[in-house]
C-alpha cells in the first residue's frame, strides 16, 4: 500500500506547477512569435521536462525506441492519460495527432498547438481527410507523427478497438509504425489509477489525483516496428493493437474498428 504525499508536499507542487505555468505562459506570448519552429518545440520538450519532475512522474523505456531521423514513421499507442503526451515526447521529439478539445484545454492546450500538434475536428464529418493530407504532408518531410487510435482514453486494463483512418497516411507514404506500449504504475508496481483520464474526471480532478501520488512511473514499451507496405490499414491496426495488449498483458477489446475518428 502506497501512502498519499502530505498535505504540505501537495501545496508544495502546487505552487511550483502553477510558477511553471506562468512561465509557459510567458514564454509563448513574449518570444514564440520570434522563434521558428525547430525552436519552439525544443523550449516545449525542456518544458516537458520539468513539468513530470514536478508532477513526480518518472519516464522508464523498454525496447527499443526509434532513432533520430527515422522516417517516415509513426508511432501508435494505447491511450490511458493526458499524460500520455508528455510522457512520449520527453523521450522522443515528436507532432501530435488530438482531438480537439485538448487545443481548449488551459495552457496544456495551448502549448501542444505551439509544439505543432494537428489537431482533428470529431464533430465535422470531413475533417479527417483534411488532417490525413497534413499528415501525409508532415511524414513526407521528415516530421515522426504520434496518433492514439482507440479515440479515447482507457484505465490501461484494456486497449480498445483502433480506429483505422488515421492509419491511412501510413499507407500513403509505406511510413514504419512503431507501436508504443503505455502503462503508469505506483511505486510498488501497480496500476495507478490516478494517473488516469477514463471516465468522466476533469482536468483539475485528474491533476488533483496525480499530486497524492510520491511517484508515478509513466512505462513506455517500444515494440517491434511494424512495415506498411502492401497492408490495409484495418490489418495494421489490429497487429499494433494486438501487440500492445500482448505487451500489456491485458484484453484487446475487439478488432480494428471502422473509418470513425
Amino acid at each position: 500500500m502506497v501512502r498519499p504525499t502530505t498535505f504540505i508536499t501537495r501545496f508544495f507542487r502546487v505552487t511550483r506547477l502553477v510558477l511553471h505555468l506562468a512561465r509557459a505562459v510567458a514564454m509563448v506570448a513574449v518570444c514564440f512569435p520570434f522563434y521558428d519552429d525547430a525552436k519552439r518545440m525544443g523550449w516545449v520538450r525542456h518544458w516537458t521536462a520539468r513539468l513530470l519532475a514536478i508532477l513526480a512522474v518518472r519516464v522508464k523505456v523498454s525496447g527499443t525506441p526509434l532513432r533520430a531521423g527515422a522516417a517516415p514513421a509513426m508511432i501508435v499507442a494505447n491511450h490511458v492519460s493526458w499524460l500520455d503526451i508528455f510522457a512520449i515526447n520527453a523521450v522522443r521529439k515528436v507532432r501530435f495527432v488530438a482531438m480537439s478539445e485538448i487545443r481548449r484545454w488551459p495552457v496544456f492546450g495551448w502549448l501542444c498547438a505551439q509544439g505543432s500538434a494537428l489537431f482533428i475536428e470529431r464533430a465535422r464529418r470531413h475533417h479527417a481527410a483534411h488532417i490525413n493530407r497534413q499528415m501525409v504532408a508532415a511524414l513526407t518531410q521528415g516530421d515522426t507523427l504520434v496518433v492514439f487510435p482507440e479515440g479515447r482514453t482507457s484505465a490501461g486494463d484494456v486497449v480498445l478497438p483502433f480506429h483505422t483512418s488515421l492509419l491511412q497516411p501510413v499507407l500513403e507514404c509505406e511510413a514504419t509504425v512503431y507501436p508504443v506500449a503505455i502503462r503508469y504504475t505506483r511505486a510498488d508496481g501497480s496500476l495507478c489509477s490516478q494517473a488516469d483520464y477514463e471516465g468522466d474526471k476533469s482536468m483539475l480532478g485528474s491533476l488533483l489525483l496525480m499530486l497524492t501520488q510520491p511517484v508515478i512511473y509513466a512505462r513506455l514499451q517500444f515494440l517491434p516496428p511494424l512495415t506498411s507496405a502492401g497492408k490495409h490499414r484495418r490489418e495494421l491496426a489490429h497487429e499494433a493493437s494486438r501487440l500492445i495488449a500482448g505487451a500489456l498483458g491485458v484484453p484487446a477489446s475487439g478488432r480494428a474498428a471502422g473509418p470513425k475518428v
